[in-house]
């Protein structure tokens, strides 16, 4: 893409009564998402359906490149293109996948290539983070009257408590603080808000807010507790009521989130110093392996937000001290998952809300630095049902545009919907009584091929 500027019920829900209003508006949005996505006619004419997605996965670790990477500095380079575009950068590098390169500073996860599918045709034409970041995580565009929640409360709503969810930590964890840009959770609320963990677990302590306190043992905790048990006379005498019987279950799970078993998923003293040393001693990769942590315990979301991609100024600096550092604790997460067992029910996605221009900014202020871009970026993703090896989607010579299947978000978070048994036509009920699709129909803008088939 060149720059220029049938109603499915959620089943917890339960039925609901239909007026006229809502069967005339509910025959048409199912008709229009029925030509849009492509399906339509092939249904009419009697042509073979689209192939299903069969469900494979159980959680999603989303690496969240704040502020927008460089394709071309990571998994899309250009060399050919010259020093205006590539800088110093132009020694793009080979992978463990036959004519697959990646860029120079990328060596341990080239390593691994053959367990990624390399999205280079990403697109959407946005350029603010705020807006851009808002469409990659929901499909929708930002403007409407409908705040939408993003993936990972939508997994939450539908992986989480309500689908026979169990597990104490909550099932929408973040790494270590909210993104702030876009309302994660959108018209659903703060239920479904994500946890964010706070602290640093790249510090020798992992201080996670409301489950470890600053220079307080586990054990003073413990004192502390049986302490307020013992003076707490009022709960004793109403440990039978009814109807407090929910406050005191309540009580019972932050306890042993707090003191139990539970909460020591975030004690990475507990991992072997060389698998820490392998994925790195900083806070991103200390986050992945909390991340591998999470899931390991059936968290079903993850996100990780990586800040410091933002690159507007000195842009190569930057990239020579972070991309090694994302590298390390890249590769360390896919291996680490895939030795365990846990990569083809995970999946991993890497990637921010847009890319950066492809020309460099070399003029002062900018001292050689890239803006936003959104016309072609770069996404990744493994495991989880996603075919490692593969390359979709290609740029101009340049990186300046798509040329070959360009990807809307829409049709990646429909995969993985999909990949992890949410049907992408499903819809949500908005506090207004509205059903609310959790995907938009196809974009008109971009034409698409839809949904990540030729890698599932």
């Amino acid at each position: 893409m060149k720059p220029n500027t049938d109603e499915t019920l959620s089943r917890e829900d339960g039925p609901l009564p239909l007026s006229r209003r809502d069967l005339l508006r509910g025959g048409l949005y199912g008709s229009a998402g029925l030509f849009l996505s492509g399906l339509g006619a092939e249904r009419l004419l009697g042509a073979p359906r689209a192939r299903a997605i069969a469900p494979k996965a159980k959680s999603i670790i989303q690496i969240w490149m704040w502020g927008g990477p460089s394709h071309i500095d990571t998994f899309d380079p250009k060399p050919k293109a010259g020093h205006d575009y590539c800088g110093s950068l132009d020694n793009p590098i080979a992978t463990n996948v036959d004519g697959v390169r990646i860029g120079e500073l990328l060596p341990l996860t080239a390593k691994h290539a053959d367990k990624l599918a390399i999205l280079r045709s990403m697109t959407h034409g946005v350029n603010g983070h705020e807006t851009a970041s808002y469409i990659t995580q929901t499909g929708w565009k930002a403007g409407g009257r409908v705040v939408h929640p993003g993936i990972g409360a939508v997994v939450a709503k539908f992986k989480g408590y309500e689908a026979g969810y169990e597990g104490l930590i909550p099932p929408y964890i973040v790494l270590t603080g909210p993104q702030g840009r876009f309302s994660e959770s959108g018209f659903l609320g703060s239920r479904y808000k994500p946890f964010a963990t706070g602290g640093d677990p790249g510090r020798p302590k992992f201080l996670v807010e409301g489950i470890a306190a600053p220079g307080i043992t586990l054990k003073r905790q413990k004192v502390r507790r049986d302490l307020l048990d013992r003076v707490n006379t009022f709960a004793k005498r109403r440990r039978g009521d009814p109807k407090l019987a929910e406050f005191f279950r309540a009580q019972e799970q932050a306890y042993d989130l707090i003191l139990g078993d539970a909460g020591k998923v975030f004690d990475l003293e507990q991992e072997k110093p060389e698998l820490r040393e392998r994925y790195g001693k900083n806070t991103f990769g200390q986050s992945c392996l909390v991340a591998r942590r999470l899931v390991e315990k059936g968290v079903p979301y993850v996100t990780i937000n990586y800040r410091g991609w933002d690159t507007h100024k000195q842009h190569f600096e930057t990239m020579r001290r972070k991309l090694p550092e994302m590298d390390r604790g890249l590769s360390a997460l896919i291996e680490d998952l895939h030795e365990r067992g846990l990569l083809d029910s995970t999946i991993v996605w890497w990637g921010g809300e847009f890319g950066r221009t492809p020309k460099v900014l070399w003029n002062p202020p900018w001292n050689g630095g890239r803006s936003h871009f959104g016309y072609a970026f770069t996404s990744v993703v493994a495991g989880g049902g996603f075919e490692g090896g593969k390359v979709v989607g290609a740029t101009d010579e340049r990186g300046m545009s798509v040329v070959d299947r360009p990807i809307h978000p829409r049709d990646l978070l429909g995969t993985m919907y999909s990949l992890m048994g949410i049907d992408p036509e499903s819809t949500l009920r908005h506090p207004q009584g509205d059903r609310i699709p959790i995907l938009p129909p196809p974009d008109p803008e971009i034409p698409t091929k839809g949904f990540l088939r030729e890698i599932v």
